[in-house]
């Protein structure tokens, strides 16, 4: 039976999953939960890790994500992009030597549009390594902050964060539409209005529109959800000027993913949907290596 050679956290802001990982860079077990950075104090996090090696075998601990942000247990200065697998590795932020240790974030130091990420630049190199996208595509990892990235030459050298889940999270707790976004959401007619919307420009007077024209009776308060998520979507695909029949790579669980390839057909353009679990495995596994050649 294999016996683990080191644990994976991806450590985000509301949640953690942990990946229990053999020699041979096999997944024995995952485990999901909700201790996120929200829920983990600062001086909670040692305490944390040592409850998995308690749990899972007690090995090193890679920890990938905003567990190395100025508010987690560490914060971890970013490589400056153009950044890849070798140098996320090179700059591991050891707590315990050769026991517990933060990968790094990626910066883009563009006075004009300066962008960060963190834990997502193990998914979008892992997707790339592993050869389930190929060098020089276009990878999108929608969220609360959607990341668009492009990997040439095993390097991040180029990326955009989008605020879209947060700005409809935002929308549905605290402005005038809350009222309406709360109906579930699914890929359809609705949502392809949405998007349909967001093609022409002025997202933020359409918003608005979506409330007036539930207030006139010209369309159901049901639709605003779908519709609203569909216009907030479809803006985001929008601003990367996709090419006509261009392929876009999107690391996603398949109900999001799923929006964004209904958003990014209706432009033109195709998606392809990979698992960001196989892209983070892919993509910490190499860390691990690289970091023991060292």
């Amino acid at each position: 039976m294999s016996i683990p050679a080191y644990l994976a956290v991806d450590w985000g802001t509301t949640n953690r999953r942990v990946y229990v990982i053999d020699d041979q860079g096999r997944v024995l077990a995952t485990e999901r939960d909700g201790q996120g950075l929200l829920a983990t104090p600062r001086d909670a996090f040692a305490g944390d890790v040592a409850g998995l090696r308690r749990r899972f075998g007690d090995v090193t601990v890679l920890c990938a994500g905003m567990v190395g942000s100025a508010s987690g247990w560490a914060n971890v200065p970013y490589v400056e992009a153009p950044a890849g697998l070798d140098r996320l590795a090179a700059r591991l932020h050891w707590i315990e030597p050769r026991r517990t240790a933060i990968v790094p974030g990626v910066a883009k130091l563009d006075a004009e549009a300066p962008d960060v990420m963190r834990g997502e630049e193990v998914q979008l190199l892992g997707a790339v390594a592993s050869g389930a996208a190929p060098e020089g595509a276009l990878l999108c990892q929608p969220g609360t902050h959607c990341k668009w990235a492009r990997v040439e030459g095993g390097r991040i050298t180029w990326f955009r964060t989008a605020m879209t889940g947060e700005l409809f999270a935002l929308l549905k707790r605290d402005s005038l539409l809350s009222p309406f976004l709360g109906e579930v959401i699914e890929a359809g007619e609705d949502f392809r209005e949405g998007v349909a919307l967001a093609q022409r420009g002025h997202a933020l007077g359409a918003l608005f529109g979506e409330r007036a024209g539930v207030l006139l009776g010209m369309r159901e308060s049901g639709q605003a959800a779908a519709r609203v998520s569909g216009l907030l979507i479809g803006e985001d695909v929008r601003g990367q000027s996709l090419a006509q029949g261009e392929t876009v790579y999107v690391l996603a669980d398949p109900v999001l993913g799923g929006f964004y390839k209904a958003a990014i057909a209706e432009m033109g353009a195709r998606a392809v949907l990979l698992s960001s679990h196989d892209a983070f495995v892919a993509g910490i596994n190499a860390i691990w290596r690289h970091a023991n050649d060292r």
